[in-house]
């Protein structure tokens, strides 16, 4: 893998996170990201550095925490090599920023969005190089209007690289935030993508800095139109139950998270996504006709929000 290509991807992927945590800052009026600088020591098996930022208690985000990693391990996790069983046990190197935000008004929707590259190969071989990424959206509350704007600005995003992306990563996103043992989708999806490696490697970057372009322009105004809402304990207590299944699905199902423990990284960045509060309720069930009832009857179903 060049050199220079590794460093230009690092670059964006640093500007990227600041970009977000100085967006973020600006929007929440009342709490700063605090920084922490993590580096893995040499005698762990996973070797590297990352900076995690976590906003807690502010006006607009309970809390919202951006990790930027670069991480360089010994034998790529089963987790990253369920479609590629070639590189079973190969050594490996990762980048990538993720975020969840957990927002503390009930109408405003939990988002998440990552963008990363890994490379690995055996030695004497040269490295295959692949990206992944993509964004999904989780309100408590839905409104149609949100929907329509965040999978729009996720198509526009996708647009120039074929009109195929945006049906395919859709698709994607709404098999893969899936709660199966549920059988309910985590949220209203978005797009995702995994193990892509279509073109050169600078078509992958290409796409994956079109997808952190455009996390800001799909999710910022939805904040903006929502945070004035009024809310109360009723809606307080649909948004912890909610979370709930949010937590099931990081933990149960997601690669990301399963990659991170599984290669030994840095569990308190790892498990950044999970929510300060959440509840659990025995066979839980809202009343019917409430716009609760109507978040699972009409939001949480695969749709063509388009």
């Amino acid at each position: 893998m060049n050199s220079s290509f590794q460093q230009a991807v690092r670059e964006y992927l640093q500007a990227l996170q600041q970009r977000i945590t100085t967006t973020v800052e600006a929007l929440d009026g009342r709490q700063r990201f605090v920084e922490d600088r993590w580096h893995k020591m040499p005698d762990e098996p996973l070797q590297g550095e990352g900076v995690t930022r976590i906003l807690e208690g502010g006006a607009v985000f309970e809390r919202a925490g951006v990790g930027f990693s670069h991480v360089r391990g010994p034998r790529l996790p089963p987790s990253a090599t369920q479609h590629r069983p070639e590189l079973a046990g190969a050594p490996f190197e990762a980048m990538g920023v993720s975020l969840v935000f957990h927002p503390l008004n009930p109408h405003v929707p939990t988002v998440h969005m990552n963008v990363r590259m890994i490379s690995a190969g055996a030695p004497g071989q040269a490295p295959v190089c692949w990206f992944g990424g993509g964004m999904d959206l989780t309100p408590y509350y839905g409104v149609e209007d949100d929907c329509v704007h965040f999978h729009r600005v996720c198509r526009d995003a996708l647009a120039p690289f074929g009109d195929d992306k945006y049906p395919r990563f859709k698709t994607w996103c709404d098999e893969y935030f899936v709660n199966k043992h549920r059988g309910e989708p985590r949220g209203i999806g978005g797009i995702f993508f995994d193990d892509f490696a279509e073109g050169e490697a600078g078509n992958g970057f290409a796409l994956i800095r079109a997808v952190g372009d455009a996390f800001l322009p799909a999710y910022t105004p939805i904040v903006e139109r929502r945070r004035g809402q009024a809310w109360g304990e009723r809606e307080r207590e649909h948004q912890l139950y909610r979370r709930g299944r949010y937590v099931e699905f990081n933990l149960v199902w997601d690669r990301g998270t399963h990659f991170g423990l599984q290669s030994g990284g840095r569990t308190e960045s790892i498990l950044l996504s999970m929510p300060p509060l959440v509840r659990w309720a025995y066979r839980h069930q809202p009343e019917a006709g409430s716009p609760e009832a109507r978040l699972t009857e009409h939001f949480l179903v695969e749709r063509d929000w388009l």
